[in-house]
């Protein structure tokens, strides 16, 4: 990314951020905007897979998709060592995130042959395996191979007694992911409605409203498979939540809303892309057709309106394959202008070697992106992550992100930013 200050005078430049303009809402509203290139979010169906145990005697293996996260539509034994895994989407037309998700164990420790096999799109996502979930291992290149059309891709895995997972990404579910609410800020977690087979979303409301405050907003896991967003956005709500001055004065200055989990129904049935209602959700900011979408739009809105806030940024975590910030062009003037300038340029200028890649577009599709500056004149940016980016990176990233952000946000003179950034170079927070 082309730098937006030169090294030698980048910090005192960021004086020029008193010229922020944190003005009254647009709308307190809920606003239907009619995007230029409208989508159709009414409910679509879903094919539901079989949930069963696959038990193959003549080998002594067993294949289960018989848990939350799980996406196995068949499965079958080729030969003694060998066993074809087959997906299918949700629905289509839809998205290449070709998803898959089992667990496989045997009578005995043995070397196999699983073949996952796509009905629509091709081979996505790294083979990892775990036996507790908490703990993943990516498998060895020399132990996969991937068709030369790309629609199959064969694993050799050692299994056993042991049950073994064999998935595109960790599995984080809706439980897991209320847990992780729980303890991160179990007071401040509330559920904002059901998702259309009842599942809680819910949301995180940090901060305090006991003075008159601007909103920040932060989302995740519109689209199931996900995983590495959702990571980047643990790491940055977690540096928002620490324990530092920096941190704490942001926390006395604005108010933040987190929706770690908007497509619970998605993330559980283990589909590649859209919710129960057959839908992409993060197409759904114009209408709000989906009760998920709506659930969070109405939260936002009743919340800033309850307590005559406006929300001045969001931020949607997402994963694609390769990290990219998708932000708002320059002629879309939000109440923070120049925001995302500085933003990307100190997190570039933090992480050593590290070269932004951003994307800016204009108001296009009805995503949450654009729907932040329709309905607010906020600040919208997507965050994308690379499904494979590096784990430890993604939590560096997200920790630096946060307090990029926070120091724009919270220090509006050069000053109190330099001395901000002696203590980020000192190695303190």
């Amino acid at each position: 990314m082309k730098n937006i200050l030169s090294k030698t005078f980048r910090f005192s430049c960021c004086a020029l951020l008193l010229c922020f303009c944190y003005a009254c809402s647009t709308s307190k509203k809920l606003t239907y905007y009619e995007f230029p290139k409208p989508i159709d979010t009414k409910e679509k169906a879903i094919n539901y897979q079989t949930k069963k145990t696959y038990s193959f005697s003549e080998m002594g293996v067993y294949v289960s998709n018989e848990f939350d996260g799980a996406r196995l539509n068949d499965c079958k034994m080729v030969d003694e060592h060998t066993i074809i895994a087959t997906m299918s989407p949700e629905n289509t037309p839809i998205n290449a995130s070709a998803y898959y998700a089992m667990q496989i164990w045997s009578d005995e420790a043995k070397t196999i042959q699983v073949i996952l096999n796509y009905t629509e799109h091709k081979h996505r996502y790294l083979p990892k395996t775990s036996t507790n979930r908490k703990d993943w291992t990516w498998v060895d290149s020399t132990q996969f191979v991937v068709s030369p059309d790309e629609k199959q891709c064969t694993v050799t895995l050692p299994v056993s007694p042991t049950k073994t997972y064999l998935a595109a990404q960790e599995l984080v579910t809706s439980t897991d992911v209320k847990a992780w609410c729980e303890a991160l800020a179990k007071d401040d977690i509330y559920t904002i409605g059901k998702s259309k087979l009842g599942r809680d979303i819910d949301a995180l409301q940090l901060g305090d409203f006991g003075k008159l405050k601007d909103a920040i907003v932060i989302m995740s896991r519109q689209h199931p498979p996900e995983v590495s967003g959702f990571f980047a956005m643990q790491a940055f709500v977690e540096e928002i939540m620490a324990d530092t001055p920096l941190s704490k004065a942001f926390r006395e200055k604005y108010v933040i809303l987190v929706y770690p989990l908007i497509n619970p129904d998605g993330v559980d049935l283990g589909h590649w892309r859209h919710s129960a209602g057959g839908i992409d959700l993060n197409r759904d900011w114009a209408f709000y057709h989906q009760p998920e979408t709506r659930a969070v739009a109405d939260d936002i809105l009743g919340t800033t309106k309850a307590h005559n806030i406006n929300v001045i940024l969001g931020i949607d975590f997402h994963s694609t394959w390769h990290d990219v910030y998708y932000t708002m062009v320059d002629s879309l003037r939000s109440d923070i202008p120049k925001f995302k300038d500085y933003w990307l340029d100190g997190i570039e200028h933090r992480i050593e070697g590290y070269e932004v890649n951003e994307k800016p577009s204009g108001l296009r599709t009805p995503v949450s992106k654009g729907w932040f500056y329709a309905q607010f004149n906020a600040e919208g940016i997507t965050y994308e992550i690379g499904d494979e980016t590096d784990r430890d990176f993604i939590k560096l990233k997200g920790k630096v992100s946060a307090q990029e952000m926070m120091k724009l946000l919270v220090f509006k003179d050069s000053e109190s930013r330099r001395e901000m950034n002696v203590k980020h170079a000192e190695g303190g927070q």
